[in-house]
Formats: C-alpha cells, structure tokens, sequence
C-alpha cells in the first residue's frame, strides 16, 4: 500500500522553482484544498509517496461552460536530468498547449533532479521502481481529485525524463493511452527495460544530439553523481514498442526538415484491440541536437542546435489526440 498525503502550500502563480516548501508533519494527513471548483488554475503541489515528500506542479484548463466540471485529459511531463519542472515547462511550454486542448499538466520533480529510468538498482537509487510508483500514485491522486480522465492519460519528457516516459509506457502500458519522448531512449544492459504491451509511442530525436547520440549509449561515460544508464538506440527503442505492440514493417518517409517512420499497432498483441488503429512513430530531425525542437528557450552549451521544423509540442499532443499515421 502506498502512503499519501497531500498539501497544497502553494496557489495561484507556479512559476516559483524555488526550494521545497516544509513537509507536513502529519504523516497520514488528508489533502487539503481537494476541490477544483474555486482553486486557482496553477499550483505546486505536495504528494506523499512510500514515505518522500514529492512535488508536482499542475495546470488546470478553464472548463468550458458546456463541459462544467466533466473528466480531463492528463498529461505527466517529466523534466531532464539537472533540471526541474519549472524548466521543462519554460522550454516546452506545454502547460500553454495543453490547456488550450483540456487537458491537466503536471510536472513532476524528480528526486536529486532525475529519474529512475533504469530497472537496475543503484547506490543513488537504491529501489529502481520507485519513480514508477510515484507516476502511479500521481495519476491516481489526480483522477481522483481533479477529475482526470483514466482513459486518456499520457506521459512525456526530455532526455532521462523522456527514458521515464518510455519506461512508463514499458511497465504500465495499460495505464496509458500515449507516450512521447524528446532525446530519451530505453535503458538496456543490466538496467534494461523492455515494452510489455500495446500503446502508442512517439520518439523525436536530434539527427546530431551531441550528449545522447542517435544510435544510443552502449557504454556510456561515468558520472560521479549518477550514473548515467546506457541505452538502445532511438530507433531499437521505438521498434521495441512497435514489437511489443504487434506491429508489421515500418514505412518511413521524409518531410520537411525531419524524417518519420510509422508502425502500426495490430491485433496480435495482449490488448491488441484497445490500440486499433494507433502507431508508434520515431520522427529523427535534421541538424538538431540534445534539445526540444521548436522551443524558444537557449539550450545549455554543448547541447547543439534547436530545429525550428517542428515543433515538438504541438506535435507530441495532436499525436495523443490522434495517435494514427502523421499526415
């Protein structure tokens, strides 16, 4: 069983990326502030899980007069190692395009400003599965409370936040209805996490990403903070969903500025039918490197350039709409 609580010390603006607010001393506190109807649009968060403090910011959309208070699309962001939701936020400007589309954003934080994306236990993550746990916990807190749809639930990230989404859509395929990841690939190796059922999967990588390269990171260089996982290339990643979901040969075409190969979901696969009709896609970007195309947001040195031929939000959130062949 998991142990939640839930406080909302923050309200109104989330741009604050400050220092966690104290955590409540009450262990088994209830939430405080449930309600959606006269709550501000943004907060930040705080979720108890499996004993840690745990912070989210979330983006409600209006709700349309005809619509009232009826369920919601959810979207789970997970921000890059380093990094925190405020800053995937500045750079994706996610909140802004999904909120238009009805849909809740949270971005989680990570603990130590990463992510458990690798199903290999390791000094600094000593429980691999502890972020899983917490994504479940989240969207489950968030159905219940904010009334998010449990049909229409997608994650997506950049770089070891996007490698947590894919794990996500790897372990808990079911628990999804799409998933998106920027610069992040599977974790192989002794961390290896592989698809387990059908779900649609959208990859966009860099053509030139100098940090996470293309065709992945077999032996990756150490880090003394952390270490960073090796991983399957973009393309075995997007095939192993696309394997894991059934799918036939792969057609590929180019467009502009970018090339994208689509797998069709079958039948064949466990819960194959539940997929009828959706993909998974791998859309590799000419000259872009460790970033988020079409973001106005400077990425740190060394990262390589930003692709303005796509822009990967509004991308990434028409495929969870539609999650079929790209036009």
């Amino acid at each position: 069983m998991l142990a939640l609580a839930v406080v909302l010390p923050l309200a109104g603006c989330a741009t604050d990326s400050g220092p966690p607010d104290a955590a409540p001393s009450a262990s088994g506190s209830s939430a405080v502030g449930g309600g959606t109807a006269t709550a501000a649009p943004e907060v930040r968060v705080q979720l108890r899980v499996d004993g840690d403090i745990r912070q989210y910011l979330l983006h409600r959309p209006p709700a349309p007069a005809a619509d009232g208070d009826g369920p919601k699309p959810l979207l789970i962001a997970f921000h890059g190692r380093g990094a925190d939701a405020a800053e995937l936020r500045a750079k994706t400007r996610l909140e802004r395009a999904a909120t238009a589309r009805g849909m809740l954003v949270a971005f989680p934080e990570g603990l130590g400003h990463g992510w458990g994306a690798g199903a290999q236990a390791t000094k600094q993550r000593p429980d691999p599965a502890l972020d899983v746990r917490f994504t479940e916990a989240l969207i489950e807190h968030l159905v219940r409370t904010e009334r998010a749809d449990p049909g229409q639930v997608y994650v997506a990230g950049f770089s070891n936040g996007g490698s947590m989404a894919l794990r996500m859509a790897a372990e808990r395929p079911a628990l999804l209805a799409g998933a998106a990841s920027v610069s992040g690939q599977l974790p192989t190796g002794s961390a290896a996490v592989e698809p387990s059922g059908p779900v649609p999967v959208m990859v966009v990588y860099g053509a030139d990403d100098p940090v996470r390269p293309l065709a992945g990171l077999p032996s990756p260089p150490p880090d003394p903070e952390e270490p960073i996982l090796p991983t399957r290339s973009a393309r075995d990643s997007a095939a192993a969903f696309a394997a894991a979901g059934g799918a036939g040969e792969p057609v590929t075409r180019e467009e502009k500025g970018y090339d994208r190969t689509v797998w069709r979901l079958g039948k064949d696969a466990p819960g194959g039918d539940r997929r009828s009709g959706g993909t998974v896609q791998l859309l590799v970007v000419d000259g872009a490197g460790h970033t988020w195309p079409g973001s106005t947001v400077p990425p740190p040195e060394g990262f390589g350039p930003v692709s303005k031929a796509l822009d990967a939000t509004d991308t990434i959130l028409d495929f969870f709409t539609d999650p079929g062949p790209g036009h």
